[in-house]
């Protein structure tokens, strides 16, 4: 596959996961086009063509050729400088990786990670919310996290792609979509009196199970294994980062009963007790790999060869 061909082929699966839908994602995409036709040339210096067709900001190409073809990747959540320079070694030594593809962003898709977590609007309407009340909510926690983004040296990992010659990628939202997906169409469509049962079906996910063996199991932070379940939901899974802690009271209201998280922290703890919710940690690692890994798949079915570093791999397509 060419690098251009995984790149669609990930924005494509990602847009079919989102909760917002088909059909608005590409609304928004039609106004986006219009507006940037009505740019004056100073503000289409700064802009980021490859969003006119691509609706997640935190997921592009770093460095390299889009036309360059793939056959071997290696993968993972955090693909830094120490993982790059292990590319290259690995390389020197005749392995011929040709993308280092990363999860969480890096470069301008770090720097644009704000820009998606309105997905959160929808992930908290699907579970009742209204959304002008879920806007209202996240407006000031996405431009806290637009704030604190300013100051890091975002360009060091693409220099160092840059530099030892390899080809850089990051896909987050792309990959979180998809466990999203994953965890409300599968799990939280069941039905589960206490979080003890929740809890025993997370062990079920291959993923899940790994990262238990290794010491990182899923979590109850608030509530416990007795506490009623009441309405599942998979409130942290896609949207860049973890929003606000005032979301929980309507969360509550809407009638969510037990939220699955990648992680929270204290003062998120403590906002969801006191409006009663219940959290499950079920690890930030082996959420992160179940969406990745349901792309790899896909992936991998075409002949492309994956080597996974600091991620859990499990492939759902050999398993059958």
């Amino acid at each position: 596959m060419k690098l251009k061909e995984i790149y669609q082929l990930g924005i494509k699966l990602a847009i079919e996961a989102d909760p917002r839908g088909k059909k608005v994602i590409e609304a928004d995409l039609k106004r986006l086009r219009d507006a940037y036709q009505k740019m004056e040339e100073r503000e289409k210096l700064s802009f980021d063509e490859d969003s006119l067709t691509n609706p997640f900001a935190d997921s592009r190409i770093l460095n390299g050729d889009p036309n360059k073809e793939i056959k071997t990747i290696m993968v993972g959540i955090d693909m830094e400088t120490p993982e790059l320079l292990l590319a290259h070694e690995l390389n020197k030594s005749g392995e011929k990786i040709d993308l280092v593809l990363a999860h969480h962003p890096e470069g301008r898709a770090l720097l644009q990670l704000g820009e998606v977590m309105d997905v959160q609007y929808d992930v908290m309407t699907d579970v009742g919310v209204p959304i002008n009340v879920a806007q209202k909510i996240l407006a000031p926690r996405i431009a806290e996290i637009a704030r604190s983004i300013h100051p890091l040296n975002f360009q060091r990992m693409i220099d160092a792609a840059r530099f030892l010659g390899l080809t850089y990628a990051c896909f987050h939202t792309i990959t979180d979509n998809l466990v999203y997906r994953y965890l409300r169409d599968g799990l939280c469509k069941k039905k589960f009196r206490t979080v003890g049962d929740v809890l025993d079906e997370l062990y079920k996910i291959p993923e899940y199970q790994m990262a238990a063996k290794g010491g990182n199991p899923p979590d109850i932070v608030v509530g416990d294994k007795k506490s009623m379940a009441g309405r599942i939901a998979p409130l942290e899974m896609t949207g860049g980062t973890n929003g606000p802690e005032d979301m929980y009271a309507k969360l509550s209201a809407a009638g969510v009963g037990t939220i699955l998280s990648m992680h929270a922290t204290d003062k998120h703890r403590k906002e969801a007790e006191k409006n009663h919710l219940n959290i499950i940690v079920c690890g930030h690692q082996a959420s992160d790999s179940i969406g990745i890994n349901l792309f790899l798949d896909r992936l991998e079915k075409k002949g492309v060869k994956i080597l996974p570093v600091g991620m859990i791999r499990y492939n759902r397509i050999k398993k059958r």
